[in-house]
């Protein structure tokens, strides 16, 4: 058996084909996995469980069907949807999974993270990442009316695309101080995770051991997934 990873799929409304993709996903390769692992911004915008838009609609009852059936579907949040909570784990069947985690992967302790959290180069997002993660700001922000929800969000959305396109890629990129010492922290070595949109599997040294650091890619171009079972990982384009 194999089990499946996606991270970055961006689900919204103004990219409906990545939305017809993940549901045809969901319905034609996930079933022939034994579990699915959705390493955090499923997607795009999410403002709460009580105001699930629209366009959304069709993922969460592809993913109702899918685990009704039987499979696993264990979900990270991301940056873009750190409000997933009870509410999508009743509506979806999926299980909400910490961040970081780490998962034995066919014998091999590996460690799961969205991402952003190893981006420190980049401090002025990690303040903002702080901000948004305290529950004094989320409890606000969800007791506010659906539609300043929404302009909010909306908002933040565009100023974070403003402010990303004056920094450079090593800024936005992990750091790698960092990853070695997550990884050395949770005593693993082999990391999995999205957030950059630049998949690759980049072979690395923790404390003179031989380590692995395979990156997701995002679904609006690269409709990127990773295999693994007993052989091995492997880092693919769906077709």
């Amino acid at each position: 058996m194999s089990k499946l990873f996606i991270a970055d799929i961006h689900l919204g409304n103004e990219h409906p084909d990545i939305s017809q993709r993940f549901v045809e996903f969901l319905h034609q390769q996930a079933p022939g996995a034994e579990s699915l692992y959705i390493l955090g911004d499923l997607f795009e915008v999410w403002i709460g469980d009580d105001a699930v838009q629209l366009e959304h609609q069709d993922a969460i009852q592809a993913l109702r069907q899918l685990t009704d059936s039987g499979l696993p579907v264990y979900v990270m949040h991301g940056n873009r949807d750190f409000l997933l909570g009870q509410g999508f784990e009743a509506m979806t069947g999926c299980q909400l999974i910490k961040d970081p985690v780490v998962i034995d992967l066919f014998g091999e302790p590996t460690l799961l993270m969205h991402g952003d959290s190893l981006c420190i180069d980049d401090q002025e997002y990690q303040q903002f990442r702080n901000q948004l993660r305290s529950p004094a700001w989320q409890q606000q922000f969800l007791s506010a009316p659906i539609d300043q929800r929404v302009a909010i969000a909306r908002k933040y959305r565009d100023e974070s695309r403003s402010r990303s396109q004056n920094k450079s890629d090593e800024i936005m990129d992990v750091n790698a101080a960092a990853v070695i010492e997550t990884m050395r922290k949770h005593g693993v070595t082999q990391l999995i995770h999205g957030h950059t949109h630049r998949p690759a599997v980049h072979e690395i040294e923790v404390d003179g051991k031989a380590a692995q650091r395979i990156v997701l890619g995002d679904w609006y171009s690269q409709n990127s997934s990773l295999l693994c079972d007993a052989d091995g990982c492997q880092l693919s384009n769906l077709k």
